[in-house]
């Protein structure tokens, strides 16, 4: 009897959970309908540390190159899961919701999970993870609905491996995270700290362990997760020093280090993921002959980070027609509509176009002539 009496006592605390988080989303649906302007979904979100526990402080990084934000645009994140930190406040966010700009269309927010949802780490890992909305202060505009993803390394603690990294295959400006089991190496034990001896492709490139420099002492420490595990993080093109322009990492050497070199892992090798560098930029005006009742297409596609918008300044004769189009990395595409720009213009044989970006860099500039109509 007891047990049953149990058993409905914990779905009623579930289906209470679920209606709850639905009044949410329902709240959610009503102030995105209300929104002034849907800016679109970020690009990709990441968080430094890549893995980290939910007590421990932890920068969120959002690419919002692919929405209609503006570069200098001052954003806030609204966020209801795991709890509502910024509840009844969508119309006037609070400062500790908001985002810092990185530049280049990246805003981040950094943030001790426990300490910002006022919430234990067992109770986060229990919730339905972090969504949110992006937003202006007052909410006349705003993002997709998306989440954080949240990384759970708990197994690395049972699966007897000395090394693990996120990501698997690390690339040069993107967060690593490696994990090192002591345990399983004699003479770690009673160590006062360890320390990572690294370089990068084949040690071409080092940051040592030097035992008698303080600052590279503290850089080079792991963070002692307890019982014996360990745990780096670090971006390799802001943790290694004197890389070239062009330079391609392709692998991770390292030694894990106990203190004063009393002890150490044996070499390590971390294999870096392929670089494949980004398209160039295709810019073109569309369809490829055009008159004076025709629509004018502008597009450029494999925009870089941080172009977000193609400026036009047409000119036909006396007449100068500006505009602009906004987009972002994926593509920028308009038209412009010359029949009624160019209404009653006769004698007009063909127009300037001057292109710009909004970093007001020269996209294109070029006469195109215009078919004669019979």
């Amino acid at each position: 009897m007891k047990a049953t009496c149990t058993n409905k006592l914990n779905n009623y605390k579930q289906m209470k959970k679920i209606i709850h988080f639905i009044l949410i989303a329902l709240f959610v649906a009503t102030n995105f309908a209300q929104a002034q302007e849907e800016v679109g979904g970020a690009n990709k979100i990441w968080s430094n540390p890549v893995v980290y526990n939910y007590d421990e402080e932890v920068t969120w990084y959002f690419d919002l190159s692919t929405t209609s934000f503006a570069p200098d645009e001052e954003i806030y994140i609204w966020i209801w899961s795991p709890s509502e930190p910024d509840a009844g406040n969508w119309e006037n966010s609070s400062e500790f919701a908001h985002l810092t700009n990185e530049g280049e269309m990246v805003w981040s927010f950094t943030l001790t999970p426990t300490d910002y949802f006022s919430m234990s780490a067992e109770d986060i890992a229990a919730s339905a993870g972090f969504w949110f909305r992006l937003k202006d202060k007052t909410g006349s505009k705003q993002t997709d609905v998306s989440n954080v993803t949240y990384t759970p390394f708990d197994s690395f603690y049972t699966a007897d491996e000395l090394i693990r990294a996120y990501p698997e295959a690390p690339s040069l400006n993107s967060p690593l995270s490696i994990l090192f089991n002591s345990n399983l190496v004699p003479g770690f034990e009673n160590v006062a700290s360890v320390h990572m001896h690294s370089g990068l492709n084949n040690w071409a490139i080092l940051q040592e362990y030097q035992t008698w420099v303080p600052e590279v002492v503290e850089k080079t420490k792991l963070k002692d997760l307890g019982n014996g595990f360990y745990k780096m993080d670090f971006i390799p093109s802001e943790y290694y020093e004197g890389i070239p322009d062009g330079f391609v990492m392709e692998n991770i050497n390292f030694l894990m280090v106990g203190t004063d070199w009393a002890v150490n892992s044996g070499d390590q090798v971390i294999n870096a993921a392929e670089y494949i560098p980004p398209p160039p930029p295709v810019f073109r005006f569309f369809p490829l002959q055009i008159s004076k009742k025709d629509f004018l297409g502008i597009s450029r596609i494999y925009n870089e980070v941080g172009t977000t918008k193609l400026i036009y300044t047409i000119t036909a004769g006396s007449k100068v027609i500006t505009g602009e189009f906004s987009g972002g990395v994926s593509e920028i595409k308009g038209f412009v509509d010359l029949p009624t720009a160019l209404q009653g213009m006769n004698n007009i044989n063909d127009i300037h176009v001057l292109v710009k970006d909004n970093k007001d860099r020269t996209i294109s500039e070029t006469t195109i002539p215009l078919k004669t109509l019979d």
